[in-house]
Formats: structure tokens, C-alpha cells, sequence
């Protein structure tokens, strides 16, 4: 027996049991972790929750915090961020305006109210208009 044991595989080999090798290979599923000196930097899976629609599309005009520009806002479709981006790019070539989407609202700038409503209900959404 050694005099000194400098590690855990030595104190196992004293006492007769093999040291246990741990699988370099295998990923680590702790999702708190960051980074790991055998990996490198981990990457975390995102996973986005989409809220369901109840039916309608809530169209809502807004001036708050654009120094009085109006945009309309809709809100209510239970879409993906694939299908809001290519249903933002309809309305705003059919408004002949910019516009983005933001988490999972569509803005177009202006107050085309009635040519959004078109669209939408083309595209088979009922539609409720709010806040005024």
C-alpha cells in the first residue's frame, strides 16, 4: 500500500474497488450551467411560449411614448414569430407603411384601422377594435 494518498482512485485502490471514469463525452443537463471547462461555453435551449388567441384580433391605436406619432397595435393572434413577421409584411405593403413586430404584437405606423381590418379578416381573424 502507498504511503500517501494523493487522490480518490488511490483510496479506492486501497481499499479494493476500481475508480469510477466519468464519461467525458456525455453532456452535461444542468440548466443553470453556463460553462464548462470540458465543453466550453453552453448554449441554452430557448423555448417560447406562444399565449392562444381567443378569436379575435384587438386592434388599438397608440401615441404613448412616440412623441405623439400614431401607431396601431394588434395584439390576439396566437401566431408564431415566423407567421406574425410574414403577416406584419402583408399589412404594411398593403398599408404602404413601416411597422415591426414586438413580441407578439404587430405595430404599423399611421391610422389605416379599416384597411387592417380587410386584411385581417381576409386572412380569417374576427376582429375587435380597443381603446377608442
Amino acid at each position: 500500500m502507498k504511503n500517501s494518498l494523493s487522490s480518490l482512485s488511490d483510496l479506492a485502490s486501497a481499499f479494493g474497488k476500481a475508480p469510477v471514469e466519468l464519461d467525458k463525452t456525455s453532456q452535461v443537463n444542468d440548466d443553470s450551467l453556463v460553462y464548462s471547462t470540458d465543453n466550453g461555453r453552453i448554449d441554452q435551449k430557448k423555448t417560447k411560449n406562444i399565449t392562444p388567441s381567443d378569436g379575435f384580433a384587438r386592434v388599438r391605436r397608440e401615441t404613448k411614448g412616440r412623441k405623439g406619432k400614431g401607431v396601431i397595435v394588434i395584439s390576439g393572434l396566437g401566431l408564431d414569430s415566423k407567421a406574425l413577421k410574414e403577416l406584419a409584411t402583408k399589412l404594411k405593403k398593403t398599408c404602404g407603411t413601416g411597422g415591426s413586430v414586438v413580441d407578439e404584437t404587430i405595430e404599423v405606423q399611421g391610422d389605416k384601422r379599416d384597411i387592417i381590418q380587410q386584411v385581417l379578416e381576409k386572412a380569417g381573424f374576427k376582429v375587435k377594435f380597443t381603446g377608442g
